[in-house]
């Protein structure tokens, strides 16, 4: 089992900047790929990024190369999700998961959610 605790949401304005953290609980967290997903108003939930076990692999929608960095301390329990440069587009509820594969950028395979965590970009 393993709970996942986000925090770091807020208004931000236009071209400003979010780092948005993930705690978890539980053992073995080092061996978990983890995620961060987001959702909108009538929207589907979609993957944003992604990073595997060691950090070695990542993943980013591409809406969102360039401008945003998921990175993870394992030793902390804990991933990151720093987002620079947010447009109004980014505004969401954003999720954290967790998957017991090493690494997942399939929407289906994660086991593991956050209770989210507002981020609203004004124009």
């Amino acid at each position: 089992q393993m709970q996942l605790v986000e925090s770091g949401g807020g208004l931000v304005q236009a071209g400003g900047s979010v780092r948005l953290s993930c705690s978890a609980s539980g053992r073995s967290f080092s061996s978990y790929g983890m995620g961060w997903f987001r959702q909108a108003p009538e929207k589907e939930r979609e993957l944003v990024a992604a990073i595997s076990s060691s950090g070695g692999i990542t993943y980013y929608v591409d809406s969102v190369k360039g401008r945003f960095t998921i990175s993870r301390d394992n030793a902390k329990k804990t991933v990151y999700l720093q987002m620079n440069s947010l447009k109004p587009e980014d505004t969401a509820v954003y999720y954290c998961a967790a998957t017991t594969l090493p690494y997942s950028d399939y929407v289906r395979g994660y086991d593991y959610w956050g209770q989210g965590t507002q981020v609203t970009v004004s124009s």
